[in-house]
């Protein structure tokens, strides 16, 4: 029997034997897919995946490579699976290039059943390849028991897609996942080996209870540290309950991010579930937790996102295994410990490509904690949690919808999910009475504020906080306060100006030094400020609480003794569109109706009020997920409707900027670890208004989708649209 061979040889000279590496990958498969038994149908893709490299073309290919991407390998398994069982030709046909659209994937087996190519590959493969004979003595593949091949007594034909459109999506997963770590291991074993992780559930929670104790040994019994003893009690008896949907509703300074996790640990350990994943919805509260995390956990906490591009260091050697442990973990989440942001979640989750769908089977078998899940945007809030529903049913993953609002915004009527969601703190609505900091006064009901009277009020106290809806609004309020030690925050600013911005705020507030804030809502969620004042522009209510929790946030000036005032801009810019602007209008409805703030039924209110108001499913993915368009799907959902291009600013004139920008120059925009060097000092801005910056002379493209601003950059307001430095400063 000829050899046939999956990859070339590798550094010590040994060739991948194409049935070997079938059969492994569909034993890793097989192993990666069992927590939601999607095992059959797993070791059926994982069989027959590379079936078309027995071509004798990509044998040639593989002796004498003439470019990277060789001939067509994944055809012949793609007309193979239609002929054995239709839902896996998708996967296994896309398990390069993703996976298709109905018609797509229609047509591209219409055309390879007549292909000669084709046709050959699996000839060959049927009469030199046990892998086939395999595959085909398991057809067709049982699916999971929980899931029938054809539609339930009372269940309508979309829902019955949707569930195998998940399905789907996670067998997709483990075989993209399988295929590249067999790669891998016969390419580079030291790779390969440096996966192996060296930390339990069991070992995080000893770590984890010892770490806290020791914190607590100095404690003083304090009425806050009691009740956070009770939140704590509460969520380790939680712990216990079968795997499911959980509520975690804590108010601000009742210790969430440590109970969450305490609950995460407990509930992993008492059902055998693998990990815990923490999704935070912005990038500027992640640092602050993943700090914390790591200070009870170490090096076992994976921290994830758009701002930790772990692939791009791929151009650096790592030297150490604590350097490469996180840029392979990143790849397919294979850690204790996951920190995300609920972009990267939910785009994976509803991603068609292999990079991002390969994390997802690892997904199953554990802790989700959705950290200010009221932030979830409304009009996808369809299909997040029709995908969480059944996540939570039939994949071994409990989903904890933790927020530190109101009760009532855990609650609120979006889907009957939240309904079937079980309160992990009794009774959370004491824990907001007995941790209430703040008092609400609505000037918004009784008049209009310009931007003077806004200014004017924030110049009495020695320490205040605006929150403005706009960029545009921020810079007229600190034109109006005319102080030139007033901060500022927006995302005009970079993100190493912002974070500058920050220590300074922080380091005002400890010291008692005078401190007056405008910012837009970049430092409502999770930022941890601790402002006697707080002023908030009229906006959605569940961001003017967020905006309360920056005011009296560790109870200093006792219950109520914060000030939090909305107020209605005489002259504001025109509101974000969409959910934000709805949400606005809710709002100030709720007020003229005589709204008390501090009333659980005013969110129940608000919130209903909101759900009718706006599409749950704006988009239409619902319908493209049970028609199998995974392309569709992919491209319509985004969490953040972002149009922005990245252009990169002189913050401080740094010398390292320039240096970057002429390696990146220089590589033509392939140097991926240059481009993440570069993301502290990038400023994102409106594609549509990018034409004009660069007709104006504001900005120039260094590489395609990379831009340099040669406009003014502020120090204290960040990127202005005026002129700056005069071209000859500006050559590189």
């Amino acid at each position: 029997m000829a050899s046939y061979y999956a990859h070339s040889a590798n550094a010590r000279g040994e060739w991948h034997l194409l049935d070997r590496h079938l059969h492994r990958v569909a034993e890793l498969a097989v192993a990666f897919a069992e927590p939601f038994g999607g095992a059959a149908l797993a070791e059926v893709a994982g069989l027959i995946h590379d079936l078309g490299k027995a071509h004798p073309d990509f044998q040639r290919y593989l002796q004498s490579p003439e470019s990277r991407k060789g001939p067509d390998h994944s055809s012949a398994g793609a007309l193979l699976a239609g002929k054995l069982f239709q839902p896996l030709a998708g996967m296994v046909g896309g398990h390069h290039g993703g996976l298709p659209d109905t018609e797509q994937l229609r047509h591209r087996l219409t055309r390879v059943e007549s292909t000669p190519r084709v046709l050959e590959a699996l000839e060959i493969a049927e009469r030199e390849l046990p892998a086939m004979a395999e595959a085909c003595s398991l057809s067709p593949p049982e699916p999971p028991d929980w899931l029938p091949r054809r539609p339930t007594s009372g269940e309508d034909r979309e829902t019955f897609k949707r569930r195998w459109e998940l399905l789907l999506r996670f067998v997709f997963s483990a075989l993209v996942d399988a295929d590249f770590l067999d790669t891998e291991a016969h390419f580079d074993g030291d790779r390969s080996d440096a996966r192996v992780r060296t930390w339990s559930i069991e070992d995080l929670w000893r770590q984890f209870e010892e770490r806290r104790a020791e914190k607590l040994a100095g404690a003083p019994p304090t009425k806050l540290n009691r009740l956070r003893n009770e939140i704590y009690s509460d969520c380790l008896a939680a712990a216990e309950l079968p795997p499911g949907l959980f509520r975690l509703t804590v108010p601000t300074g009742g210790g969430k991010t440590l109970s969450g996790m305490a609950f995460a640990l407990r509930h992993a350990l008492a059902h055998d579930l693998r990990r815990v994943v923490v999704a935070i919805p912005y990038t500027s509260i992640i640092e602050q937790t993943v700090e914390e995390y790591r200070s009870l956990f170490g090096n076992a906490v994976l921290e994830h996102h758009s701002a930790v591009d772990w692939k791009a260091d791929e151009e650096a050697d790592p030297v150490t295994w604590k350097q490469l442990w996180p840029r392979l973990a990143s790849q397919n989440w294979d850690a204790p410990v996951v920190v995300t942001t609920t972009v990267q979640l939910f785009e994976s989750l509803f991603s068609n490509r292999p990079a991002a769908c390969r994390k997802l089977h690892n997904l199953a078998d554990s802790v989700l904690i959705l950290d200010e899940a009221q932030t979830l945007p409304a009009e996808l809030l369809a299909p997040i949690l029709d995908s969480l529903r059944e996540l939570a049913e039939h994949y071994r993953m409990s989903v904890v919808f933790c927020t530190a609002t109101q009760p009532a915004v855990a609650t609120a009527p979006y889907s009957e999910i939240f309904a079937r969601a079980r309160e992990i703190v009794t009774d959370p609505d004491r824990y907001f009475e007995a941790l209430s900091r703040v008092t609400y006064e609505l000037a918004a009901v009784r008049e209009r504020w310009g931007w003077e009277r806004v200014a004017e009020e924030m110049r009495h106290p020695e320490q205040c906080l605006a929150i403005v809806n706009t960029k545009r609004d921020a810079l007229a309020l600190l034109e109006a306060i005319a102080d030139p030690n007033a901060l500022h925050l927006s995302t005009n600013l970079c993100g190493a100006h912002r974070k500058q911005v920050l220590t300074e705020i922080r380091r005002r507030l400890q010291d008692g030094e005078p401190c007056r804030l405008v910012s837009t809502q970049v430092v409502e969620a999770g930022v941890d400020l601790d402002f006697p004042l707080v002023l908030r522009a009229v906006g959605p209510l569940d961001r003017i609480v967020q905006a309360a929790g920056r005011c009296n946030r560790e109870g200093g000036l006792g219950p109520g003794g914060g000030r939090v005032v909305v107020f209605e801009p005489e002259d504001p810019s025109a509101l974000p569109p969409g959910a934000y602007k709805t949400g606005t209008d809710t709002a100030r409805l709720l007020f003229a109706e005589g709204a008390d703030l501090t009333d659980p039924a005013t969110y129940e209110t608000y919130f209903r009020r909101l759900s009718q108001a706006v599409e749950l499913d704006r988009k239409g993915i619902q319908q493209a997920r049970a028609q199998w368009n995974y392309a569709q799907v992919a491209s319509n959902f985004r969490l953040i409707d972002d149009d922005s291009l990245p252009i990169v600013v002189r913050y401080r004139n740094s010398e390292d900027v320039q240096d970057l920008l002429r390696g990146v120059r220089a590589s033509e925009g392939t140097a991926r670890a240059l481009f993440r060097r570069l993301q502290p000092y990038v400023v994102n801005g409106r594609r549509r208004i990018m034409t004009r910056y660069v007709s104006e002379g504001l900005a120039v493209e260094v590489v395609p989708g990379l831009y340099e601003w040669w406009g003014r950059y502020d120090q204290h307001r960040g990127l202005m649209e005026e002129p700056g430095l005069a071209p000859e400063e500006l050559v590189i």
